[in-house]
């Protein structure tokens, strides 16, 4: 059987997709687990889930940080959000380009659990498992996605390392 010409042209180009997904275990600042992140490569970008809980009800701003390092308490350690090069700003809502580590917000119930999953077509898991891993970070407030740098989203109160 032969395929049409388009299609298998199409087949060809399509990349290659990591057939396990990432795992990472999600810390408080205490270092006490709280849940878990996955990601998943897809053919243009990464499919993110993440499950947590303890944290306080209501939205919370979620990003990918440049580093694979939850070490300190505060997260600092793990760096600012992945950018992608050239003139990017922060904020899905922002107009001159977005960075790579932007993401909706994540939702927490009353009970203090929250779990969501998104999609990102602005970066890949191979550029998030680099040689310095990357790591999805919750912050205290919710993100308005166009101040800057983070999009009011305030203290770091979740990391989980990827690598």
């Amino acid at each position: 059987m032969r395929l049409p010409l388009a299609l298998a042209a199409a087949l060809v180009a399509t990349p290659a997709v990591a057939a396990e997904p990432v795992t990472a275990e999600l810390k408080n600042g205490a270092g006490e687990a709280i849940g878990k992140v996955t990601l998943t490569a897809a053919p243009k970008g990464v499919l993110l889930r993440v499950e947590a809980k303890g944290l306080t009800p209501g939205w919370h701003g979620l990003h990918f940080h440049e580093k694979a390092d939850c070490s300190k308490s505060d997260f600092t350690s793990a760096g600012g959000h992945t950018h992608g090069g050239g003139d990017r700003q922060h904020g899905l809502l922002n107009p001159k380009a977005n960075e790579t580590g932007d993401l909706p917000n994540l939702y927490v119930g009353a009970d203090g659990t929250g779990a969501t999953e998104a999609f990102s077509s602005l970066t890949t898991l191979d550029a998030l498992k680099d040689a310095d891993g990357s790591a999805v970070l919750i912050h205290a407030a919710p993100d308005d996605h166009t101040s800057q740098p983070i999009g009011g989203a305030g203290a770091r109160v979740a990391c989980a390392a990827v690598k």
